[in-house]
């Protein structure tokens, strides 16, 4: 799970490059290389705070003299008015560095929010919130860390770390056998050791696949709470079972109360309000 990652120099390049270009012409009008500021993060929503360890890796990336002090920590509960971190060094690099690190703890604060909002809702049973692929390209690395600052526990981080056969998958190898077989005997081929979770449509599925006991997870994707709770029922712990589908903060409570192992939720990612930050001088 991404509680704390190194970020890739080729990413800060790539975000640098599309915001920079060939220079920033206002910053370099007006500073000398010499010139230093202060600048500090000041916080104008209430939420979950993500992304001081991205932010001080991001500036670090532009001068690594830069002196980076944090006063809040990454998933603490921020107030309108509290400081996160200041920041000392180059006028210039400080505001070249300006608004890509505002991007990515704005949107990752957001993520990070909305997570512990699903999880306090559930935090009475055992079942534990999922992110999805559902991510913006690019940014997936920074929306699934949120996630995991949040409370939430990380899905697949792509199609290479993970089996995960759904209806599409089925359908089109010619039912629910063929797809298996065909996964089961490529794993072996290829030597690969990768957990396989398969989507069930039916409580007739849920209970074909316990009995093959081959799989480490069936989603359940898009079942009521009544189907679940039968779903719970069936496996008895023999399998792992996540739920899905158009889960939201209404109907979030009532599906983990069904006994479920895990809830998978796009929203997370893909349905969220940034929190609003800003850069200063002082």
């Amino acid at each position: 799970m991404l509680k704390t990652i190194r970020i890739p120099n080729a990413c800060i390049s790539i975000f640098v490059k599309e915001d920079i270009g060939s220079g920033d012409h206002t910053s370099n009008a007006i500073f000398s290389n010499h010139h230093k500021s202060r600048m500090h993060l000041r916080i104008k929503d209430r939420g979950v705070i993500a992304g001081i360890n991205a932010a001080a890796q991001v500036y670090k990336w532009f001068n690594a003299n830069i002196k980076f002090k944090s006063i809040v920590r990454d998933g603490q509960i921020v107030t309108p008015g509290m400081i996160a971190f200041e920041v000392y060094g180059p006028t210039k690099d400080l505001l070249k560095a300006e608004r890509l690190v505002l991007n990515i703890m704005q949107r990752m604060s957001g993520i990070a929010t909305t997570t512990r909002t699903y999880c306090n809702i559930i935090q009475h049973t055992s079942a534990q919130i999922l992110d999805t692929r559902k991510t913006t390209p690019g940014f997936r690395l920074f929306e699934k860390w949120a996630v995991a600052i949040g409370g939430g526990q990380n899905h697949r981080f792509g199609l290479f770390d993970m089996i995960l056969i759904k209806d599409n998958h089925i359908d089109a190898a010619g039912g629910l056998e063929a797809a298996l077989d065909q996964t089961f005997k490529y794993l072996k081929q290829k030597q690969l050791k990768l957990p396989v979770v398969v989507e069930a449509r039916t409580l007739r599925d849920v209970a074909h696949i316990i009995k093959l006991k081959r799989v480490h997870r069936i989603l359940l994707d898009n079942f009521t709470t009544s189907q679940l709770k039968k779903a719970v029922q069936l496996a008895k712990g023999k399998v792992s079972l996540e739920a899905s589908g158009g889960i939201n903060l209404k109907t979030i409570k009532a599906i983990a109360e069904t006994g479920i192992d895990c809830i998978s939720i796009g929203a997370l990612t893909h349905q969220i309000k940034s929190l609003d930050l800003s850069l200063k001088v002082f």
